[in-house]
């Protein structure tokens, strides 16, 4: 991982703990305030599950997560309002794909809340 990437991590842990201690965001992730202390100074990597975690708390997925730390270009923004006129038509078996990746991204955010309420 290059200097660049390191310190968007970085930023990116450190967005995701919020005002949260190292010691409350690590148990929330089930690792030590040590292990969030080196990823916040760039010496350590967190591995993919804590990651995927962070990713999530930070508001992203974890795809794009990766591609920020590598300088590659994320999608433009939708525009909600289109994205809602096609869900209105769309066949149902489509509209399914698309609840169901929704209600996994809310329940993975509820899950983190959770478990950051149980540590605090």
């Amino acid at each position: 991982m290059d200097a660049e990437a390191k310190y968007k991590l970085i930023e990116v842990v450190k967005m995701a703990r919020g005002s949260m201690s190292q010691r409350a965001f690590g148990k929330m992730l089930g690792v030590s305030a040590t292990a969030v202390q080196l990823w916040e100074k760039g010496q350590t990597i967190p591995d993919t599950e804590n990651l995927a975690q962070i990713a999530v708390r930070a508001g992203f997925t974890l795809e794009e997560l990766l591609s920020h730390l590598e300088g590659k270009p994320t999608q433009a923004p939708v525009d909600t309002n289109d994205m809602l006129k096609k869900i209105q038509c769309m066949p149902i078996s489509e509209l399914t794909v698309i609840v169901r990746a929704g209600m996994e991204r809310l329940a993975a955010v509820a899950q983190s809340s959770v478990k950051e309420s149980r540590s605090v």
